[in-house]
């Protein structure tokens, strides 16, 4: 499907606390683009907790996304479209809005990308909000945040999860301004896919969060926070990779480019480090939410559990088929022997290799593997963050996609990200491309893109997306397929098989080297 350019008319102007900013009229709705939400992370202000920006006189053109923050290239080579900005300007949102009438007081979304919390761009064409905007009446925003060791390493004399106190000052940004842009700062729902849902289940927790909004929407969870101490080695060891401490004396005079190329070094070498980082080896991710204590006090299970977050209303799902989007995109689809799933199988599965195989008899070794890294990485923390969420008194909303992505003749099945193109309705944007093949979208595609949509908005309205809560009698989920329907939880195999899991933050499990 080919989307047309925005039509573009008159120019509204918001007084936000900060000073005014002007945007533009695009297919009916008032479009803002890279308003900063806090002062550029650098100089002084590089590895610290994010500051208030400052005010500035007259109006300031709201017409292109800021510059994305220092980044790992994505899969296409590319983090946004070819014409963003450049300069330090990182931490800026975006609105999308049908019209800046502090009177509307409309529902507001709030959403935050993915990337393995090293790459991402709010202004990628994959995260283009207008649809949801206009299909469900109500203010789209999208933010950026730092990533990779600017955000997320460990780094002595720096505060911890910077990335994630980025998203909590946007957050705040919009308590304060959003109102003016049509918005209601009482109904504000998180979304986010990916890291972007980490980033969501760690807001969830986080006291510093708590009242910055309603409502939260958490596609594919990923199960993998750090403790500090696999932290602090892994922040050695990206150090390293540039012959220096992990100092904010040390590091301070590297340019953000170095800092990525670092990661980018010690990325490959991750899998050989089991032994020493455990789980999180063969992600080869050296960078997630760490859990500190302080910013983050426990793992999300934990703190929802404990009723952290009773009066969030949640929406939780993931993808059936997660980690296929990973294996095709390492040539390896459909190819996983029996020597690579065996290894995954012991490192992943809770009750070993013996009670996978016995659980799912009829599996190839290549099936297998699929099975364990989707339920291990995405499927299991999902669910597990909605049965918490309803142990400590909250009410969750619990979904699963299943309909399988049209390229390479539906072997990618339900992979992970499907439900970007999805919701937002890009589908030859990023990874849409791989997943569609570049192929006009069927019209049972653009069925269910609209019951996505349709979903999403109502329960940001409301929430209730359309389907029951979840609860641990019926265990009854929205199965989003070509034909929805509301079912017991499909995977239940699987959900037995890590039923008493915790999932805590992952340790260091050998010596430094």
């Amino acid at each position: 499907m080919t989307i047309p350019e925005p039509v573009v008319s008159v120019e509204p102007v918001v007084r936000t606390s900060s000073g005014a900013v002007r945007g533009r009229t695009e297919d009916g709705l008032a479009v803002f683009r890279g308003i900063p939400f806090a002062q550029p992370p650098v100089g002084d202000a590089r590895f610290a907790a994010p500051r208030r920006v400052r005010p500035w006189d007259g109006i300031r053109e709201a017409y292109a996304f800021g510059p994305p923050p220092p980044q790992d290239l994505g899969p296409a080579g590319t983090v946004g479209p070819p014409d963003v900005p450049e300069g330090d300007d990182w931490l800026t949102v975006n609105v999308w809005t049908p019209a800046p009438d502090p009177a509307a007081r409309r529902p507001v979304m709030v959403w935050i990308h993915g990337g393995a919390y090293k790459m991402g761009h709010s202004g990628s064409p994959a995260y283009d909000a207008r649809r949801i905007a206009a299909d469900g009446d109500l203010v789209v925003v999208t933010l950026n945040y730092r990533l990779g060791m600017e955000g997320f390493a460990h780094i002595e004399g720096a505060p911890a999860n910077r990335g994630l106190l980025d998203q909590v000052a946007a957050l705040a940004w919009v308590q304060d301004n959003i109102a003016a842009f049509g918005g209601d700062p009482g109904q504000v729902t998180v979304f986010g896919e990916s890291a972007g849902a980490g980033s969501v289940a760690a807001l969830l927790a986080m006291p510093r969060a708590a009242g910055l909004f309603r409502r939260a929407v958490a596609q594919s969870v990923p199960g993998t926070y750090f403790s500090p101490e696999l932290a602090a080695d892994i922040g050695a060891a990206l150090a390293a990779e540039v012959g220096l401490r992990p100092t904010v004396e040390d590091l301070a005079d590297l340019t953000p480019d170095q800092l990525v190329e670092a990661g980018q070094a010690l990325a490959p070498k991750m899998p050989g480090q089991v032994g020493r980082w455990g789980q999180a080896a063969p992600t080869v991710t050296p960078y997630a939410p760490v859990v500190d204590g302080e910013f983050l006090p426990v793992a999300p299970w934990r703190a929802l559990a404990s009723g952290a977050a009773r009066d969030v209303e949640l929406m939780v799902g993931h993808n059936r088929d997660e980690n296929r989007l990973f294996t095709a995109m390492a040539g390896k689809l459909g190819e996983i022997g029996e020597d690579r799933a065996s290894a995954a199988l012991r490192l992943y599965a809770p009750g070993g290799e013996a009670a996978y195989r016995a659980a799912f008899p009829d599996d190839s070794a290549n099936d297998l593997y699929e099975r364990v890294q989707t339920d291990w990485l995405f499927a299991m923390p999902s669910l597990h963050l909605a049965e918490a969420h309803l142990a400590g008194g909250g009410r969750s909303h619990v979904y699963e996609l299943t309909w399988p992505a049209p390229a390479f003749g539906g072997a990618l099945g339900a992979c992970h990200a499907l439900d970007i193109p999805l919701l937002f309705g890009t589908f030859r944007e990023s990874l849409a491309l791989l997943q569609f093949g570049g192929a006009e979208p069927s019209e049972e595609a653009l069925a269910l893109s609209s019951r996505f949509r349709a979903s999403w908005t109502a329960f940001a309205r409301s929430g209730d997306p359309g389907w029951p809560a979840y609860d641990t009698d019926r265990r009854l989920v929205q199965v989003l397929d070509a034909e929805p329907k509301v079912a017991p939880y499909p995977q239940e195999t699987s959900r037995r098989l890590w039923d008493g899991h915790e999932f805590d933050p992952l340790p260091l499990v050998g010596p430094q080297r």
